[in-house]
């Protein structure tokens, strides 16, 4: 059998010049897209952590394929970290910074219970900006950060150091 690793490394594709000269885009679109292959990654990213979660955290927009297909898997909730201005109620706002600027994450502090065990999903750990206020959000919440799983991580940008002290796994690293 074919492992989550191949199958990625199989599937991804490097865009060059994209979004900006200079930058090459790695993009998951053709592993998601790919029936046998997004099953693979899922399962992948959350064996680890097997029994440690109550409920799995996707970060807008393709954490959210990633944490909708785990949580269905492992029997829990989903938790969707949303971009600013996109949830009602009493929500929580997290900035961070981007290489152009600032954007925020929010979250709604009563989707779980206090003291949930929380997986946090991305596709992406470049610098660790995204992750990181997701991480701050789901602990200001008064839940905890069960671990941090990612489908690849760009290791030249630093972002595990970021996350110093987290519990992180990364399928492909580049």
């Amino acid at each position: 059998m074919t492992s989550a690793t191949d199958l990625i490394r199989e599937r991804l594709k490097t865009v060059p010049d994209f979004p900006l000269p200079g930058v090459l885009f790695r993009d998951l679109t053709p592993v998601f897209a790919h029936g046998p292959s997004f099953r693979a990654v899922v399962d992948a990213m959350i064996e680890p952590f097997g029994g440690t979660f109550d409920a799995v955290a996707g970060l807008e927009a393709r954490g959210f394929l990633l944490a909708a297909a785990a949580a269905i898997d492992a029997g829990v909730g989903v938790l969707p970290i949303r971009k600013e201005g996109k949830l009602p109620g009493v929500i929580l706002t997290e900035r961070y910074a981007l290489e152009y600027g600032e954007a925020a994450f929010e979250v709604s502090p009563d989707a779980l219970p206090a003291g949930s065990r929380v997986l946090v999903l991305d596709d992406v750990l470049a610098t660790g900006g995204t992750i990181g206020a997701s991480v701050a959000l789901i602990e200001r919440a008064g839940w905890h950060v069960a671990g941090i799983s990612v489908v690849m991580e760009i290791s030249e940008l630093g972002g595990r150091r970021n996350l110093a002290g987290r519990d992180v796994h990364a399928l492909v690293t580049v």
